[in-house]
């Protein structure tokens, strides 16, 4: 019986192991140009990535689901409000990812208090979530003023740290 469980602890963190290795792609690859998107946000208004060209661009994957992702809205409401050399977007995946509809989505957003200032964009069926290699929730995208992919961290960054990466990268 030991050895049967010992085969199964081998066999799952070869499969995390495989798993973990296929996030870093040549698209998102540090020094690459960053994956281009086209998305909408929840007012209407159509966001290219090209239309920031100029100034960095911090990136928030998030679902409603996610706890540690609603933990952090305070701070990130808080960042996106203040005047940054870089621009703060949110994206989310409805109808993938465990992900609530657009409907039900943008109706449940809509309740949550501390969020005037978050700008949130559909990705519809989850193709960025795909080019961005996103795993994870939260999961961060660090992208320079030149449009190159700088960064993806996992997890929970706070506002100075996202401030201290935007400044080594300017």
């Amino acid at each position: 019986m030991k050895a049967l469980s010992y085969i199964f602890v081998l066999l799952a963190a070869a499969f995390l192991l495989a798993a973990c290795s296929g996030t870093q792609n040549a698209a998102t690859a540090d020094g690459n140009q960053a994956p281009a998107f086209d998305l909408v946000d929840l007012a209407g208004e159509s966001h290219d990535l090209s239309q920031y060209a100029g100034e960095g661009v911090y990136i928030k994957f998030w679902a409603s689901w996610c706890s540690i992702c609603l933990a952090g809205m305070d701070e990130l409401n808080a960042l996106a409000g203040e005047e940054t050399d870089f621009t703060v977007l949110t994206i989310v995946s409805p109808g993938a990812n465990a992900e609530k509809n657009t409907e039900s989505f943008t109706h449940w957003f809509e309740g949550l208090e501390n969020t005037e200032n978050i700008r949130v964009l559909l990705d519809e069926g989850g193709a960025s979530f795909e080019d961005y290699g996103i795993i994870g929730f939260p999961t961060s995208i660090f992208i320079s003023s030149d449009g190159e992919f700088v960064k993806r961290v996992q997890g929970h960054v706070g506002n100075d740290q996202i401030k201290e990466e935007f400044e080594s990268i300017q």
